[in-house]
């Protein structure tokens, strides 16, 4: 019996995962056509298949038809089929659509289009202006997706990034511009940047905007751009100030609503895990361990991310490999192929990237990354639980990231579980546990000669059996020093008692249906506290350099910090306006991003703000 067993720890230690080759599909949606069918009758119905399905009906630039081939578009979405013959020809639009339902290629295609037509002259003929750092570079990163070999220079500019390198970039030369409010206005203050060339302007997700307290500083910047300029507007609601603004500065808007299509989450479990960012690594390999993993994509927000990622993992034992727009088209379409074949369990993508992957054995959606568009959420967790296959997506999520998966879940109108992530112990139980199923797996069989006859020499040599069988199961567990178990830290959270909803309302200048909040004489109420020091756990009290002789108000405070900290303008607590300083409670975790940005704070007056502990 114990020959039996170190015979089968010999042969797990030689005993490779083995990649299981999976049938190819068959591509699906083209129902097979009878040999009876004439040639013509073939060639009629293939070229209605073409100017059904392909963009090519939009009289696109022919090499931005290409590229949206390439990146696995088959058709466009209702908001791209409505918006971009419209923005070719010239027409101002206000389209109330959601987020996520492509509208991203539905205002950068028209814009390409233009600049691949009349040429990029390297100064700035289309702004973008979008409420958030990470909305701002994933736009920027899916319009170079884009306009990949047309020469066009892309830029993003948000709160956080040196000057200099801004104002070099800026003076080498750029087409196009996507960027927040705040940081706008800093280059326009400073003379960095011109937008009197600007003929195009995009406003993607102004209600989002508009609650952060952005509407004057898009107004300001507006009235830089030359009046007979093209001006496109997306919301997913058009309150009353979004109206006003759009009969302010835009000339005779069609206005388009996209309807929300019906989502189906009912196939995939859904759960997230509460982690802080530096943990994002340590729990996806805690995860790996205990989760049965066919096949997986992780989704991550950059390229840059997806690459370092399927790195990291790789050299904690986990083979993965990275899809995203840095691989030529060959080296991308190997990847997908080798997905699809089963010969790669874990994939590593970007959303872009990962347009056309349509394959009904992926058994895990990771979110490495949260998106900021809730449908982009859909679409990611979309990729399992298909064809009548259960399946589970998985979000990593950060405290700052809260709100954003209420979003989600307000969307699909189904709950995502929390859980835990598992501890030392259970992964180390559970190792253990895998590998008794192995051996017990290899004893059934009864298979492995010659290692059979290694033991049995081993014995004869006077090494006692159970020391033999010892000796193979520290061979057999040498695997998983590839795999340390990290460590996680504790996550704090801010206080609940003060809510989103609540702390979102305090702050903006309008209510939660877009209508202006109304004050008395004395202004909007700004003192919220009266100490140095936070009385709420979980809080603390910054000073700021600016107060009431400076004009500060709240809502500035709120527009400054959340932009160019990039953090939600939601968890900023009490704010206390005194007359040469002000105080302002926020969320312990985001302490050192909020202190690291000292030097970016600027407001109205052009005069930079110091931002300090009270």
């Amino acid at each position: 019996m114990l020959v039996n067993i170190w015979t089968s720890f010999f042969l797990v230690t030689t005993a490779g995962a083995g990649d299981k080759l999976k049938p190819g599909r068959r591509p699906q949606g083209l129902r097979p056509i009878t040999m009876a069918v004439g040639l013509q009758e073939l060639s009629k119905r293939y070229l209605e298949i073409l100017m059904t399905t392909e963009f090519t009906h939009l009289n696109l630039h022919p090499a931005l038809v290409q590229t949206v081939s390439d990146l696995g578009y088959s058709s466009p979405t209702d908001v791209q089929a409505r918006v971009i013959p419209l923005m070719m020809s010239g027409r101002d639009i206000i389209a109330q659509s959601q987020t996520g339902t492509g509208k991203t290629a539905a205002f950068a295609l028209p814009i390409l289009h233009i600049l691949a037509d009349i040429g990029a002259f390297g100064h700035v003929q289309a702004l973008v202006l979008t409420p958030t750092r990470e909305l701002a570079i994933q736009v920027a990163n899916a319009i170079e997706e884009y306009a990949r070999g047309l020469g066009v220079r892309i830029m993003s500019v948000y709160g956080g990034q040196h000057y200099g390198s801004s104002k070099r970039r800026i003076r080498e030369g750029v087409d196009v511009i996507v960027g927040t409010p705040g940081r706008l206005q800093d280059l326009m203050r400073q003379d960095i940047i011109d937008l009197s060339t600007v003929h195009t302007v995009v406003l993607d997700e102004a209600d989002e905007m508009l609650s952060m307290g952005f509407i004057e500083d898009i107004e300001n910047i507006l009235r830089e751009t030359p009046a007979q300029r093209q001006t496109t507007l997306f919301s997913a609601t058009i309150p009353n100030p979004i109206r006003r603004l759009a009969d302010k500065y835009m000339q005779s808007p069609e206005s388009i609503t996209i309807d929300r299509k019906q989502l189906t989450v009912s196939t995939i479990e859904q759960r997230y895990y509460m982690v802080n960012e530096s943990d994002k690594l340590a729990a996806l390999t805690r995860l790996f361990e205990f989760e049965e993993i066919t096949s997986a994509v992780i989704f991550t927000r950059t390229r840059a991310a997806s690459a370092d990622l399927a790195n990291e993992l790789i050299q904690r034992g986990f083979p993965a490999e990275a899809l995203n727009g840095d691989l030529p088209q060959e080296a991308r379409l190997l990847v997908m192929n080798r997905f699809r074949e089963g010969k790669l369990q874990v994939m590593v993508a970007t959303d872009v990237a990962a347009r056309g992957l349509d394959i009904d054995d992926i058994s895990h959606v990771f979110n490495f990354d949260l998106p900021n568009d809730p449908e982009i959420y859909v679409h990611r967790i979309g990729r399992t639980g298909r064809a009548g296959k259960d399946g589970i997506a998985i979000s990593l999520v950060t405290p700052a990231e809260r709100r954003r998966l209420s979003r989600i879940e307000g969307l699909t109108r189904h709950p995502v579980k929390q859980a835990h992530i598992p501890t030392e112990d259970e992964i180390l139980e559970r190792r253990e546990r895998q590998l008794i199923e192995k051996m017990e797996i290899w004893l059934g069989r009864g298979r492995g000669k010659r290692e059979r006859e290694i033991v049995e020499m081993l014995a004869e040599n006077g090494h006692d059996p159970v020391s033999i069988a010892t000796a193979a199961l520290k061979l057999a567990r040498m695997e998983e020093r590839q795999r340390p178990i990290e460590a996680i830290s504790e996550v704090r959270l801010p206080n609940p008692r003060y809510s989103n909803s609540r702390r979102s309302e305090r702050k903006s200048p309008y209510d939660r249906k877009g209508r202006e909040k109304k004050f008395d004489k004395a202004g909007p109420p700004r003192d919220y506290g009266t100490r140095d020091a936070s009385h709420e756990d979980g809080m603390v009290r910054l000073s700021l350099s600016r107060g009431r002789n400076h004009g500060v108000k709240p809502a500035e405070v709120v527009g400054a910090i959340a932009s160019q900290a990039n953090i939600p303008g939601a968890v900023i607590g009490k704010i206390l306006i005194r007359d040469q300083h002000t105080l302002v409670d926020v969320p312990e975790v985001f302490v050192s991003r909020v202190l690291g940005q000292t030097g970016a704070y600027k407001f109205r007056d052009q005069q930079f703000v110091t931002i300090e502990k009270a």
